[in-house]
């Protein structure tokens, strides 16, 4: 690896000045701070931490945010209350960072040193919902005007009835769930378990028996492409209603009456609805709903609405805290949390009785109980005799069996507890339904190498595949997709970013082919849905779906018919989703259906070098042609200074590569070095400009988070009254003028987790001398992986890096997913091929 000509890492010219840090929250005892994390398209993140291996990384995450509420006086008086609302779900994508912390110029990681921003692959990025102030799906979601049913708007739409679909299941707990209509098998009998455990009826290890679902006979054979019925008009997605005035000045006056700020008033609408005023009236911690407060702001707020009626151990307060923490769980990926972390988190947080605390929870109907490990169904007498703590959480009887397996408890939230089983029931559906007898022989044997024809044969055969590789891996995919239409099949691929779309095109040679995950579910791209609502595919392949999180997954496996085929294909080694879960690692690991591992490699140095990351090898390659450069600074203002020069000059001299096709990646927002910064010294050096429009001028490079999870980058074109005019990779889009700050920034840089899923002609990778703590295998290899013709490095981490690809692999993410979907296993469902 060589410098490039006319690199040479002197200090003759001035480095760009380091970005100035932005003030943290304030705020104290008395009230929340309105200069708490706003949303911001830094959302689009996975978590993930920093430290390598799964054991006790739930307890670090938790404690953490309890550290410093540990030291915060408690309240005065202690008094039981009565039961409380359930949290807002709307805290779910804007919270605080993890030890109550928002300050915004830090790097991707959280104050515990770990991570809150990789998928189940990684861990190392933080979240930048955490770091750099978390992102509002609500905020974010109106990015697109009302009178056009964008992409965003369709993913929420999608993400609304996901969750229509939850509460129409939580008002009919008491009866039984129609086949088709909701959940069956296994997961109706994991539900029933755990209402079983909140009513009390049973102990909180009588859990029920996986066992795998009885198949259903298959249906006809498929159905021709020619046959599709007309696409039913997508129905538009209304406006948010706007808060009422009415509404608006109620809630001032409670904040005012509480000391808080009157700016939280419109967002405490946003998150409670237009009741906000009396919720938080009767039950100030509601205010934990709102973004940016933090768990000692909310106390104040309580201790002068209640005064003495509000102690540490009220039940509201626990209740809130509880969901607080599963909610901030999420933001770094997990779907559920183990009981012991936060119990644990809740002692810091001055709770001294946390195992009521966590029972009241339950009762509250905030955060729901499960069981992992031991015995699947213990018998009666054993359940009599074994005895429990107060929660009911711990199985504590001394006379036990020791050598039967412990019993984890784990505490969730019910969006995705129901969002898990839901998506085991789908694919239980795809794979007890499918056609199994087909024979694509022929279509096998005029595919173009030889892992192309055996995901073709393989597929032939099930309903649910597995699909591993690279990047040069995508190319099986589509020749699955061009066989399965030359037998007359709907097939289509669907891939999460719009580069990913027209990457897959060009490969099959047809643009029908190709869409986006959000472009399908809306109804904008692909065959659209037929009479019964489902989608109108024989075959669905989903490229990149490491990036597919456990709600979307449910949506889209919803949406898929009977009979269907579903592939899922991605590079098991590049960081995960943005949002909670583990889809694709979880499907992995249990081994509940055929899986293809490619054997087609990446080529190149660039190939080369990646593969050896994906292993924990950091080698040097050859680079005649100077694929790989290796570019050394001293301190993050060298970095940013070389990192321009490499966009504006280096690159475009010695590739022809002009700055457009170049991205910048690096490993945080915040810092010295962090996307901010970067992005203001290369924009006073590529498009310098006043910023007359929110901050932006006309050619400036951005990147759209329409929702969270979503980086979509841009070029800005215009803004008038409407708002924004930006070209999204040849789709026009008006980012509202209210929307413009929390869901654009600049994106001549990013993060590696908005990077993921598309590449570039050019890559720079910044790596300053504070980035370690973000590195990690996962992060390294998607980071290094984004460039196709070219990857500089801007290398100032030293033995952080060498050590984060060796020793830093990816983190797992506590879900209940592995083990539903265990209970699909089949004889001939695990054996990897290719």
């Amino acid at each position: 690896m060589t410098a490039l000509p006319g690199e040479t890492p002197g200090t003759d010219d001035a480095p760009a000045e380091d970005a100035p840090a932005a003030p943290a929250p304030g705020g104290g005892a008395d009230g929340p701070s309105p200069d708490g994390p706003t949303a911001g398209p830094d959302a689009a993140e996975a978590p993930e931490a920093a430290t390598g291996g799964a054991a006790g990384a739930d307890a670090v995450d938790v404690v953490a945010e309890a550290a410093s509420a540990s030291s915060e006086e408690p309240p005065e008086a202690v008094e039981e209350s009565a039961k409380t609302e359930k949290p807002s779900e709307a805290a779910n994508s804007s919270v605080a960072s993890a030890d109550g912390s928002a300050a915004e110029e830090t790097s991707e990681t959280s104050a515990d040193g770990s991570e809150s921003a990789e998928a189940s692959e990684d861990g190392s990025e933080s979240a930048e919902a955490s770091a750099d102030g978390s992102e509002t799906a609500e905020g974010s979601a109106d990015a697109a005007p009302a009178a056009e049913l964008s992409e965003a708007q369709a993913e929420l739409a999608a993400q609304r009835e996901l969750r229509e679909r939850i509460e129409k299941r939580k008002a009919e707990k008491a009866a039984p769930i129609s086949a088709g209509g909701g959940l069956s098998g296994t997961a109706a009998d994991l539900l029933a378990a755990v209402r079983a455990v909140e009513s009390g009826e049973k102990a909180g290890t009588a859990f029920f028996a996986r066992t795998a679902p009885a198949p259903t006979p298959a249906p006809a054979s498929p159905r021709p492409a020619t046959a599709q019925p007309p696409r039913p008009a997508v129905p538009e997605v209304p406006a948010p209603q706007a808060a009422s005035p009415e509404a608006l000045e109620a809630v001032r006056a409670v904040l005012a009456q509480g000391g808080a700020p009157e700016a939280l008033a419109r967002p405490a609408v946003d998150a409670l609805g237009e009741q906000a005023a009396e919720l938080l009236r009767t039950d100030p911690w509601h205010l934990l709903a709102v973004s940016g407060v933090r768990p000692e702001q909310a106390d104040g707020f309580a201790r002068a609405l209640l005064g003495s009626e509000c102690g540490p151990d009220d039940g509201r307060r626990t209740a809130a805290l509880v969901g607080r923490l599963l909610e901030q769980a999420a933001l770094r990926g997990h779907t559920a949390l183990d009981a012991a972390a936060v119990r644990t988190a809740l002692a810091g947080h001055a709770v001294r009785d946390p195992d009521a605390a966590v029972l009241n929870a339950v009762e509250e109907g905030v955060a729901l109980l499960f069981g992992e490990g031991g015995d699947a169904e213990p018998d009666e007498t054993d359940a009599e005799d074994g005895e429990q703590d107060e929660d009911g959480v711990r199985e504590a009887d001394p006379t036990a069996d020791a050598d039967a397996a412990p019993v984890r408890m784990l505490l969730g939230l019910d969006r995705y507890a129901l969002a898990e089983e839901s998506l085991v029931d789908g694919l239980a559906r795809l794979v007890n339904t499918c056609e199994k007898t087909a024979d694509w022989t022929e279509a096998a044997a005029g595919a173009p190498s030889p892992s192309a024809a055996e995901l073709i044969r393989t597929v032939a055969s099930a309903g649910l595949v597995v699909h591993s590789g690279g990047e040069a891996a995508r190319a099986e995919p589509a020749a699955l997709i061009a066989a399965a239409r030359g037998l007359g099949l709907r097939a289509v691929g669907a891939a999460h970013s719009e580069d990913g779309r027209r990457r897959l095109a060009a490969a099959t040679g047809d643009p029908a082919t190709a869409v986006t995950l959000a472009g399908l579910l809306s109804g904008a791209q692909g065959p659209g849905r037929d009479e019964d609502g489902a989608l109108a595919l024989d075959l669905l392949v989903v490229l990149d779906a490491p990036q597919l999180d456990v709600e979307g997954a449910a949506v889209l496996v919803e949406a898929l018919a009977d009979g269907a085929r579903l592939v899922l294909s991605g590079d098991p080694g590049v960081l995960g989703s943005a949002g909670a879960g583990r889809v694709f690692a979880d499907v992995l690991a249990a081994r509940a259906c055929p899986q293809v591992v490619s054997r087609t490699p990446d080529p190149g140095p660039i190939g080369e070098l990646v593969s050896g990351i994906g292993i924990g090898e950091l080698n040097q390659v050859d680079a005649p042609g100077k694929e790989v450069v290796i570019v050394p600074v001293r301190d993050a203002g060298e970095a940013v200074h070389r990192t321009v020069q490499l966009v504006a000059d280096s690159v475009p001299r010695a590739f022809s590569i002009p700055a457009e096709e170049t991205q910048v990646i690096t490993v945080g927002h915040g810092g010295a070095a962090g996307t901010r910064a970067l992005n203001e010294a290369l924009k006073q050096r590529l498009n310098p400009g006043p910023g007359r429009f929110g901050g932006f001028d006309p050619g400036d490079r951005v990147v759209h988070v329409p929702a969270p999870g979503r980086a979509v980058p841009g070029v800005v074109r215009s803004a008038d009254g409407e708002g924004l005019h930006l070209d999204c990779g040849g789709a026009s889009v008006v980012v509202p003028q209210e929307r413009v700050e929390s869901s654009v920034r600049h994106g001549w840089a990013l993060s590696a987790h908005q990077a993921a899923g598309m590449r570039w002609p050019a890559a720079v990778v910044v790596l300053p001398g504070d980035a370690a703590q973000g590195l990690s295998r996962p992060w390294v290899y998607t980071a290094f992986g984004r460039g196709e013709r070219h990857l500089s490095v801007v290398h100032g981490a030293d033995r952080a890096l060498p050590h984060a690809v060796a020793e830093v692999p990816a983190q797992e993410r506590t879900t209940r997913l592995r083990p539903l979907l265990e209970a699909l296993l089949t004889p001939d469902a695990g054996s990897p091929t290719g």
